[in-house]
């Protein structure tokens, strides 16, 4: 018999309403009564097990990861994404990756760094002419200027025009989603995420206004002539190659491997998992530092000190050693891909843990990152965990805000380096303060979100 902690019976069954209404404290609560290991009954008939050690997690995403797919929690995710990297699998999946690797080598990155900048830069001037005291929505901000570095660097084009559709689109997307994942009836009922609810013709409606920008913008670069300008990520897309020795012989496809659903469906991956998950990295990051003042104090000398008072540039990421910690320990609190779900295909095991085929194995990010074992006092804000001298020796998946294997974000860099230089221009320049008796709680969704607006009034340096 499985010895595996967790609740059974009736106890298990009392946990769907909290699932329902606050996934983070239900997991937080099974694992400081239960342990690192825990294993819930579910209602549809799988096992759930929920891991919180580093090895297991190593074990699951890394060393038998080919015995692992995609949880069915992903497949709600498909009707706006498609066969993206996100939600693809199998063969599709691992060509497609092969074909978006090399978009984002460190060469490429280095070259988004001016549009990322300049992104921010035109938010600042905003904020610079807007009334003293005037409260902005910093999730809401961050929102904004993230859509924008995704125009630019995705599209060379200005979204700014189109943040006050694509945005509350996204979010429509995302709360459709989450109320699909969390409900009983899709354990139960065979596709249920298609059931025409008022959640989700309300999500249909915001994915076909997505699928129409992304079209258009494919058109217009595909109708437009040779220009001079760095090449973006959409010419990338458009013009990517197989080089494996494996890979098929190309197919007429225009200049690239990639076929227009192909090309579609990337650019809306990167479009949710670029925009969406460094907004919320960067909104908390900001509500972090108003109520951390030393930690705030030691950003701006830094910042200060490797500026010199001139504008921020991309070579000055690697040299923003503190900027960088923030924006880690930050993520370590508040992951943005908090919860990472996976299936196995065969037995496995973690020691005396048997696993069976068709379980939902849960190595959450939001987990890990709080193992009391490997973050002395977890629930701390403490960017000094990741300089150097203290991150020496730490087990290597103690922190996973990307995910890790083969299929850990293909984007992580990208979103690291535009973290840390959209947060060292707003250094620079302002200090943001949370309205007194503002509580900020995360709200999980595919991302791990603010739950409402994170008021915060900005001053000027």
């Amino acid at each position: 018999m499985d010895a595996t902690p967790g609740p059974r019976g009736r106890a298990a069954l009392a946990l769907l309403p909290r699932l329902q209404r606050d996934p983070l404290g239900l997991l937080t609560s099974l694992m400081a009564e239960y342990g690192d290991r825990v294993r819930v009954p579910s209602v549809g008939g799988h096992l759930v097990f929920v891991l919180a050690r580093p090895d297991d997690v190593a074990h699951v995403l890394v060393a038998n990861q080919g015995n692992y797919v995609k949880a069915p929690t992903y497949r709600p995710l498909k009707e706006l994404l498609g066969d993206g990297l996100l939600t693809n699998e199998g063969d599709g999946w691992a060509r497609q990756r092969r074909l978006v690797q090399p978009m984002f080598a460190r060469r490429n990155l280095l070259g988004f760094g001016p549009a990322m900048l300049g992104a921010a830069a035109d938010m600042l001037s905003g904020w610079a002419a807007a009334p003293p005291d005037t409260v902005f929505d910093m999730a809401g901000q961050m929102s904004a200027l993230t859509l924008d570095v995704v125009g630019r660097t995705l599209f060379s084009s200005d979204l700014t025009g189109e943040a006050g559709g694509m945005a509350p689109a996204l979010e429509t997307v995302l709360v459709a989603y989450m109320r699909v994942v969390r409900n009983p009836l899709f354990w139960l009922v065979p596709n249920f995420e298609r059931w025409p609810t008022p959640s989700r013709r309300r999500a249909w409606r915001a994915e076909t206004h997505l699928r129409e920008v992304v079209d258009r913008i494919i058109a217009a670069r595909r109708a437009e002539p040779p220009v001079d300008r760095p090449a973006d990520l959409l010419d990338m897309l458009l013009s990517a190659r197989d080089e494996s020795p494996a890979a098929e012989p190309a197919r007429p496809r225009g200049d690239g491997d990639m076929t227009e659903q192909q090309v579609r469906d990337e650019l809306m991956t990167f479009m949710l998992a670029g925009h969406e998950t460094t907004a919320n990295a960067l909104a908390w990051t900001l509500f972090l530092l108003s109520t951390h003042p030393e930690a705030r104090d030691r950003l701006a000398a830094e910042v200060d000190e490797v500026l010199a008072g001139r504008p921020p540039a991309t070579e000055d990421a690697d040299k923003l050693e503190w900027t960088s910690a923030v924006v880690s320990e930050s993520m370590r609190l508040y992951p943005p891909a908090w919860i990472i779900e996976r299936q196995p295909v065969a037995d496995d095991a973690l020691g005396s843990l048997r696993i069976p085929p068709g379980s939902i194995v849960i190595t959450a990010p939001y987990l890990v990152h709080r193992n009391p074992e490997h973050w002395p006092n977890p629930e701390v804000f403490d960017p000094g965990r990741f300089l150097p001298a203290a991150s020496a020796g730490r087990h290597r998946f103690a922190y996973l805000p990307f995910g890790g294997g083969r299929r850990q974000c293909v984007g992580s860099g990208f979103a690291t380096l535009e973290a840390i230089l959209l947060l060292a221009a707003i250094t620079q320049r302002f200090r943001c303060d949370l309205v007194p008796g503002a509580r900020p709680v995360p709200r999980p969704s595919v991302t791990l979100r603010p739950d409402g607006a994170i008021p915060m009034t900005v001053h000027p340096r």
